[in-house]
């Protein structure tokens, strides 16, 4: 009886771990060929100016493209790092920081934005459409385009975005010839 128990218990064990091993392949294989292909097209909206933001016209530009909610313990822990990132970049035009709220009230991820002193802009996807085009499994979620296009970073969960390897990989995008 000890033996049949033992058998059950390692062919348990055998088939959880080739299903860990199965997911994880995928994840890998779906994240390696999302970063390489083309960005989706999207449109969202600057809350406080209610501009239309269109990602054909932003071709040419390295994107920061972040989705977040105001309400996520992740999101607000990656949050300051985004903020010094948009900082260190402000005064190049070619690069775009895109935080799109996902699921959230415009009104309460605003607010959030400027209690806690960020100067980073409260973008709607007010269809979900930018959200269902990128595949969004959850956030945070971030890509990083580059100037031609094609996503050349998918993040899941949170990031340190202001740490030296993330600057001198946006920086490299920045240099790339379109």
């Amino acid at each position: 009886m000890k033996a049949k128990s033992l058998i059950l218990l390692s062919l348990f064990l055998i088939g959880v771990s080739l299903i860990t091993f199965s997911l994880s392949r995928h994840d890998t294989k779906e994240k390696a060929t999302l970063e390489s292909l083309y960005a989706p097209e999207f449109e969202v909206e600057d809350t406080a100016s209610g501009k239309k933001i269109l990602s054909s016209e932003l071709k040419g530009k390295v994107l920061f493209i972040n989705f977040w909610a105001s309400w996520c313990s992740p999101c607000r822990e990656e949050m300051p790092s985004m903020n010094r990132l948009a900082k260190h970049f402000s005064t190049n035009q070619n690069f775009v920081m895109l935080p799109i709220i996902y699921r959230d009230s415009p009104q309460d991820a605003a607010n959030y934005l400027k209690e806690n002193g960020f100067h980073l802009p409260a973008l709607i996807d007010k269809d979900g459409k930018a959200a269902r085009n990128f595949g969004l499994r959850g956030i945070p979620e971030t890509y990083i385009v580059d100037k031609k296009g094609i996503i050349r970073k998918k993040v899941i969960g949170p990031s340190e975005w202001d740490s030296p390897d993330v600057l001198a990989f946006i920086e490299s995008l920045l240099s790339e010839i379109r």
